[in-house]
């Protein structure tokens, strides 16, 4: 499925062509086409299982598809190494947030920097803490990562993203366990991202998080996307509401 509703003119940063993965017997995506353009925001929604997380992984180089290609910029990027993926501009958090423990919170930000957007560590001080601050973690800089709490691992998950200064950033589940005003708080971020040039995917639950941020919505179930377009659009399908029950009770 590609980008017939994708920001007007954006040109495709991401591509999928193709891919194909099965574990066993259960397929998690059958020949799935999907363009992410440049300046865009798409989200990607499905039930537990569908693949979802999967495809982060395809992409971000630490899972190989079955068949098909990954394009990044226009290159083939399938055979590409994660740490070369991030070096090119292809940032990603986790749901499970596994902070470096024994590290500051700082620190865990110039990691991220250094390694994975390939700066010197010195420079990278400055960057990390306006990082720090647009996370809200500012005041906890020089704790250590293993004492924060789940939701300030959350956040310090997406700033370590952010600090390998990404073209296209994936995000995984950052906004499930946040509060009404924390999740605010996450969309104010994810749109000022967006505007320094940031291409985005979400992977979310809290849906309506995601739909307040997001120009596109994807549906994936049983290896493939059954729906595509405006989120509101998308959610009122009546094959989507069967599929994915309470999602529009979440909206």
């Amino acid at each position: 499925m590609g980008g017939q509703n994708s920001v007007a003119n954006a040109v495709p940063i991401l591509a999928l062509d193709k891919i194909s993965k099965r574990f066993g017997a259960i397929v998690i995506a059958e020949a799935i086409d999907l363009e992410l353009g440049e300046g865009e925001a798409l989200g990607i929604i499905g039930p537990n299982g569908a693949g979802k997380t999967t495809l982060f992984g395809i992409i971000s180089g630490t899972l190989s598809p079955d068949s098909g290609r990954v394009l990044y910029a226009g290159a083939d990027i399938t055979a590409m190494p994660p740490a070369r993926r991030c070096a090119m501009g292809i940032g990603r958090s986790f749901q499970i947030p596994l902070p470096f423990g024994g590290m500051s919170v700082f620190e865990n930000l110039v990691v991220a920097s250094a390694f994975g957007g390939g700066r010197h560590e010195r420079d990278a001080y400055q960057s990390c803490m306006d990082i720090l601050e647009r996370c809200a973690l500012a005041d906890k800089a020089n704790r250590q990562a293993s004492s924060l709490t789940l939701l300030d691992r959350k956040r310090l998950e997406l700033a370590r993203a952010l600090a390998t200064d990404p073209a296209v950033l994936l995000l995984d589940e950052v906004a499930g366990g946040l509060t009404e005003r924390e999740c605010q708080a996450l969309i104010e971020l994810i749109r000022d991202v967006r505007k320094s040039g940031v291409s985005i995917i979400w992977i979310e639950h809290v849906v309506h998080a995601l739909i307040a941020s997001i120009d596109r919505l994807v549906v994936l179930h049983n290896g493939g996307f059954i729906a595509e377009g405006d989120p509101a659009t998308v959610l009122r399908s009546p094959q989507v509401a069967e599929i994915y029950l309470g999602i529009e009770a979440d909206a």
